[in-house]
């Protein structure tokens, strides 16, 4: 049976799948403050549906889950997903992205259900400042919810930091300081043009090398960290003699696409070969027909289209690009 491979030989054993397009913030690097337009309900994949493409995938190689958004705990009853999920012969790993307010009430049930780990997005410790971030976010209950992970034994639980210019840079130290004496996995991401490459974004665009600076200015003496379970692109370190780590994932100054195994499909069934490129292939057409094969060939027709990288450099820079950036917001694909 024909695997998850691309043209350039790369496997492909990871799958995003976005559960929802809708989110209780407005991040501003995710989505607009107002006239976002979100799917009708009846154009979201069901929980039967997105189960059903995991079972046809599987045999073919697919391992690993993530299960994003939007906000996926937006979604009603998730661990019923989840527990769908873990019950497929050949998943080995089911992790989740979320915001973390609805945590307290759901981690739990979540690990429960089946759920392996979690990365929690948390852009700011500073109440006014998280609120500014989110469009009116309260970060006390994105705490919560990070203590609330903790005891449903969800590990690693990793946090989300995207870093931007002149908003959240000067809480580097702060967010390392986190990872010294608990078991926390700090992954600083740079901001990147998902949806909209606009001046604004540029502007707010950081390198990366700004953490490694922050750690030398602190005195803190720093070492290559382990591979974490499910680590993906990040390059992880840790300040020696810390209970946690802190990761970089660069796809603007150091895209990893040599490496990528990911695939995504968005809420409303289609795959994405690639978070950057516009190319997708509608799943929907093909699923509630009791015919894995057809699912099967579409994911490794999306394949055979990937490209051998993004490129988002050349978006900072202002140069033409060789394929068409989506115009979906990052809450539309889900990460």
């Amino acid at each position: 049976m024909e695997m998850l491979q691309d043209s350039f030989g790369r496997i492909h054993d990871y799958l995003r799948i976005s559960v929802t397009d809708r989110c209780n913030l407005r991040c501003v690097y995710c989505m607009p403050a107002e006239g976002m337009v979100f799917q009708p309900h009846e154009e979201i994949m069901s929980y039967e549906e997105i189960a059903e493409v995991a079972a046809a995938l599987a045999p073919i190689g697919l391992r690993k889950i993530r299960l994003t958004g939007g906000e996926p705990l937006v979604r009603k009853d998730l661990e019923q997903l989840i527990s769908m999920l873990s019950r497929i012969e050949g998943i080995e790993d089911i992790s989740l992205t979320t915001n973390g307010i609805f945590l307290p009430k759901k981690a739990a049930l979540l690990k429960e259900a089946g759920l392996n780990r979690i990365n929690i997005s948390l852009d700011s410790l500073h109440k006014d400042r998280y609120a500014l971030i989110t469009r009116g976010g309260d970060v006390s209950k994105v705490l919560e919810g990070i203590t609330a992970a903790e005891e449903a034994g969800l590990d690693p639980i990793k946090l989300n930091v995207v870093l931007m210019k002149g908003s959240n840079d000067d809480e580097i130290q702060d967010f390392i300081a986190m990872t010294l004496d608990r078991p926390i996995h700090v992954r600083f991401i740079e901001y990147m043009p998902i949806g909209s490459a606009t001046d604004s974004w540029r502007k707010s665009y950081l390198p990366l090398e700004a953490v490694m600076e922050v750690c030398q200015a602190a005195g803190w003496e720093t070492e290559a960290a382990s591979q974490l379970k499910g680590n993906g692109p990040s390059q992880n370190m840790r300040v020696k003699g810390a209970a946690g780590t802190f990761g970089l994932i660069h796809p603007v100054s150091d895209h990893f696409c040599d490496n990528c195994n990911r695939l995504r499909l968005t809420a409303d069934g289609h795959i994405k070969s690639c978070l950057y490129w516009s190319e997708e292939f509608n799943v929907r057409k093909v699923t509630g027909k009791n015919d894995p094969d057809a699912i099967r060939s579409m994911f490794i027709n999306s394949l055979g289209t990937k490209p051998k990288n993004h490129e988002m450099a050349l978006a900072l820079e202002k140069k033409e690009q060789s394929n068409t950036p989506t115009s979906r917001r990052m809450s539309q694909i889900g990460g």
